[in-house]
């Protein structure tokens, strides 16, 4: 494995925040980032630090392990 390849963490962010009819910006607002950090991890473009990962779990009242994962969760999954 290369320095700069790093393995995708998939996550339900987006899944869970809508079930729970936050926006983004909420959201941000919510973990104290900009709604656009929301957008990319969401994305997957971005890998959250482990203190965001556990601040956005708290935020959604959420285990972590719920939320970020190795391996892609199917559609529709919880």
């Amino acid at each position: 494995m290369s320095r700069n390849s790093e393995e995708p963490v998939f996550n339900q962010i987006e899944q869970i925040r809508t079930a729970q009819g936050l926006s983004r910006q909420e959201l941000a607002d919510l973990v104290g980032v900009h709604y656009q950090t929301i957008g990319y991890l969401e994305r997957g473009e971005y890998s959250p630090s482990l203190v965001l990962a556990l601040r956005i779990a708290k935020a959604l009242k959420r285990e972590v392990a719920e939320l970020f994962s190795l391996t892609e969760q199917k559609k529709g999954k919880k």
